[in-house]
């Protein structure tokens, strides 16, 4: 194997520096097994991709740096791409992997630096044996590498003017269908994923800790946990899976609000929407709490008791062979036992009534979660679109072993949903002059990330955080 470029540091990362925070030496001693068989999983699904297709290989663009708009000649941070992140945790722009069944992958390494900035090191080196690595400095040395070899090949990624600089032919750049039976390969995770995610967990988590613990203590503005999460989670802005969503009293209402506010409030309601990255995988937490006396703090108290407690009902019942959309379903039932506990629904209106009516879908909008890996939402997991009723689940598979998926109900005091419910014959159900009480808290949900096998259910977050 040829060298990395000294730009690259090889050695050992301080586990606290490199690693999760809280992983010790032993922890991540384990990484370079784990990841030979990731490798060996990853390549067999992978040649069946190429068999299926007629393939000879695949080459895999990492990545390019996109602008953030046309009017300027700012960058945002590289993103690479997740079919070249399922395969090694490089950040580096302009590289791409040659996978050829049988064969050792190429990394065709870019080397090429400018003096405006360079790519970060690699937060483990654990991957860097098992690839025969060429140095390049432009897409021409890769077309060089693979002259004669190109007929057979397809080329994904998210440049197809980079692809295409390699010689590949139209109809052998990201394909649909090849595109479709890539994404079929990271529905289910394998064990080098699995202790990825569960890192990230625990990264994230210490987040949330603090975040939670801040909160209670004292008024902040939504900038102040937003900062104090990321310096928990030793994650700059950029490195986040996602960014995070920082919510105080009704701006919780808004189930993706990142646009903070930057002034101390006195605070009745936080929601933390937040994640955090490990070599590449995703994390995805949320929490709702609430503090302060009163009539109306008292029910969004019991509110945000009663969703947790239907959400870890419904972690326990997202056993291998279900469908995930009768999951959903589920958790609109449980929503209307919630609120008829509460008072937020009358007396006289019936579970089935306010499911049946659309009260439940009106306060919970969104689907209930959705497959998580490489990316937040990750792929591969909605091949069939979900019912009428259901048009914002991201999942609608029947659920796999080794499938990681998150588990996020809610309930919100929107103010257009709200308009609606007022105007339909549903408006009966409820009691108005508490859901308007309810208002300036926003709304609750909560959410954890879990790993389905043969027989139970492993919540990844519950490990960490309460």
């Amino acid at each position: 194997m040829q060298a990395p470029t000294p730009s690259f540091d090889k050695g050992s990362l301080p586990p606290t520096l490199g690693y999760a925070r809280g992983m010790s030496n032993v922890d991540v001693a384990v990484l370079p097994d784990l990841y030979r068989a990731h490798l060996a999983e990853l390549s067999r699904r992978t040649d069946g991709v190429c068999a299926q297709q007629g393939l000879d290989g695949l080459v895999v663009h990492s990545g390019t740096a996109q602008k953030k708009t046309s009017f300027d000649d700012q960058f945002w941070p590289l993103v690479t791409t997740p079919l070249f992140r399922h395969w090694l945790p490089l950040a580096v722009e302009g590289c791409a992997l040659l996978v050829v069944p049988g064969q050792k992958p190429t990394l065709f390494l870019n080397v090429e630096r400018g003096f405006w900035d360079g790519p970060p090191a690699p937060e483990s080196p654990h991957f860097w044996p098992f690839y025969d690595v060429v140095e390049i400095r432009s897409p021409a040395d890769i077309r060089r590498a693979l002259r004669g070899k190109v007929g057979g090949l397809a080329g994904v990624g998210d440049d197809r003017a980079f692809l295409g600089a390699l010689g590949l032919a139209d109809d052998r750049t990201q394909p649909r269908d090849l595109l479709v039976a890539l994404d079929a390969t990271r529905v289910t995770k394998t064990a080098y994923e699995i202790f990825c995610l569960r890192a990230a967990n625990r990264r994230a988590c210490r987040g949330h800790a603090a975040v939670l613990e801040a909160f209670a203590a004292g008024d902040h503005s939504e900038l102040d946990l937003h900062l104090l999460y990321l310096k928990e989670t030793a994650q700059d802005d950029p490195e986040t899976p996602y960014k995070n969503i920082v919510a105080i009293n009704e701006h919780a209402a808004t189930l993706h609000h990142v646009s903070y506010g930057k002034n101390k409030i006195a605070a009745q309601s936080l929601l933390l929407d937040a994640g955090a990255t490990f070599l590449g995988y995703d994390s995805d937490i949320t929490r709702t709490a609430v503090k302060g006396s009163g009539a109306a703090a008292d029910v969004f108290r019991q509110l945000v008791v009663g969703v947790d407690r239907l959400q870890q009902q419904l972690c326990l019942q997202a056993k291998r062979g279900l469908s995930y959309e009768a999951l959903h379903d589920e958790s609109h039932r449980l929503l209307a036992l919630t609120l008829q506990e509460t008072g937020i629904a009358k007396k006289t209106a019936s579970s089935s009534a306010l499911v049946d009516a659309g009260v439940t879908r009106k306060l919970f909008p969104h689907g209930l979660g959705h497959s998580l890996g490489l990316v937040t939402h990750d792929v591969g997991c909605r091949q069939i679109a979900p019912r009428a009723d259901n048009p914002f689940l991201r999942n609608t598979s029947v659920i796999e072993r080794d499938q990681v998926l998150t588990i996020e109900p809610g309930c919100y005091f929107i103010d257009s949903l709200l308009a609606e419910l007022r105007a339909s014959a549903a408006a009966e159900h409820l009691d108005w002059t508490l859901v308007d009480a309810l208002v300036p808290f926003g709304g609750v949900r909560i959410e954890d990330d879990l790993l389905v096998t043969d027989d139970v259910v492993d919540n990844f977050t519950r490990a960490f955080l309460p």
